[in-house]
């Protein structure tokens, strides 16, 4: 079976499909539809770009077809003020309620940061998901352990980054690593390959901007992050596979309180080349 196949009734000849292609697989060819390039089939990247691009519909991937994207649908693109909005509106969220999310929405959270782009659309991130809100503080409990031979091992650098601040309030009953969070979800993938450390930060980025959408809240969890990438017992406790690593957590729940303002942000340091 061909890589794709052109229907000819429906193509326009304008080649934006090959323009388009990031690998530059597709031939045009000046008396008949684009054709795949010798070799196309090893070095496509199932992207989908060719399908997406077609204003006429007329090229079907041997693993897409046009039928089966969702059509983009121009009245709901943002204006560039509604995307600063959108992009402003978001806050880290670090007081929930006490009130579990269901577990459809997180899926559909997660089907949702799966769009998210990743080096030549390896697609590497495994997503994990701690529900369990006593699962939760449990497991935070590694970080607390990893923070305190930490204070013992690199005082200069765990104190910069106080950790005995953290570990003083834990001891105190305040936990100041997942924030009595009901859930944490975490994006992992393989430590071998070079894509999955930006793809895992991207998706969990695409996942914390709809996690408002839904009602919800999110925030960045760096402390978990950071024990699960070299803390042996965490990683043992979280069933990481041989050569998969943690490259990311997120705190997701109902907020407790609302925000009704958008602080402002430094300005930008910008130069020109």
């Amino acid at each position: 079976m061909p890589l794709f196949t052109i229907d000819a009734d429906k193509c326009n000849r304008d080649n934006i499909c090959a323009a388009e292609c990031p690998v530059k697989i597709i031939k045009i060819n000046s008396d008949s539809v684009p054709t795949p390039v010798t070799g196309a089939e090893t070095v496509c990247i199932r992207c989908g770009h060719c399908v997406a691009v077609c204003p006429t519909g007329a090229l079907s991937h041997v693993d897409l077809k046009p039928e089966d994207c969702l059509p983009v649908k121009p009245e709901w693109l943002l204006s560039p003020e509604q995307a600063e909005h959108f992009l402003r509106y978001r806050r880290s969220i670090r007081t929930y309620k006490d009130k579990p999310v269901d577990r459809q929405t997180l899926e559909k959270l997660i089907h949702i940061a799966r769009y998210a782009p990743s080096g030549h659309n390896m697609q590497p991130v495994q997503w994990q998901v701690i529900y369990d809100k006593d699962e939760v503080r449990r497991l935070s409990g590694h970080v607390i352990d990893w923070m305190r031979h930490m204070l013992s091992a690199a005082p200069a650098m765990a104190k910069a980054m106080h950790f005995d601040l953290v570990v003083g309030a834990w001891d105190f009953g305040v936990d100041v690593v997942s924030r009595g969070a009901p859930h944490l979800i975490l994006a992992n993938g393989p430590a071998a390959n070079p894509s999955s450390q930006s793809a895992c930060t991207i998706a969990l980025t695409y996942l914390e901007l709809a996690v408002p959408a839904f009602g919800l809240g999110a925030c960045w969890n760096g402390f978990f992050n950071a024990a699960a990438m070299t803390w042996k017992p965490l990683q043992a406790d979280l069933g990481l596979a041989e050569g998969e690593k943690n490259f990311g957590a997120m705190m997701v729940g109902h907020p407790k309180f609302k925000y009704h303002r958008m602080p402002e942000r430094n300005a930008p340091v910008i130069r020109w080349a």
